[in-house]
């Protein structure tokens, strides 16, 4: 494995970030230091340690870590989906899109920290 954007799941959490940010723009000028800020927040930290976990790769424990602190950006974001959708800033369409890759990415980051050993350097 050649780079960290090589993995399939920073992929699906890049792009679901950048998807998040489009939606964003539509949001009332309100929210931007609340629900703006945050969401895109969490939405882009997913990514972010999952750069730094595979930076870490070589140490199982720390992988382990920043796995799991992407999982928890991802239940974040989730949340603040729940919230996006709520006040009706969000179509029930874009929401499902999201939640769906949310979901598959927290699959892929469950599979990573039960296999790490999968993902050291050899």
């Amino acid at each position: 494995m050649g780079s960290h954007k090589d993995l399939i799941v920073y992929q699906k959490a890049f792009d679901v970030a950048m998807r998040i940010f489009e939606m964003t723009k539509q949001f009332p000028k309100e929210e931007k230091y609340s629900l703006i800020d945050q969401i895109r927040r969490s939405s882009r930290a997913i990514c972010v340690n999952l750069a730094e976990a595979y930076r870490k790769r070589i140490y199982k424990a720390h992988f382990i870590a920043k796995l799991t602190d992407a999982d928890m950006e991802s239940t974040e974001t989730q949340t603040w989906l729940d919230f996006a959708l709520n006040c009706n800033y969000l179509s029930r369409q874009d929401y499902e899109y999201c939640m769906q890759q949310m979901s598959e990415i927290g699959r892929l980051l469950h599979y990573m920290q039960t296999y790490p050993e999968k993902y050291q350097p050899k």
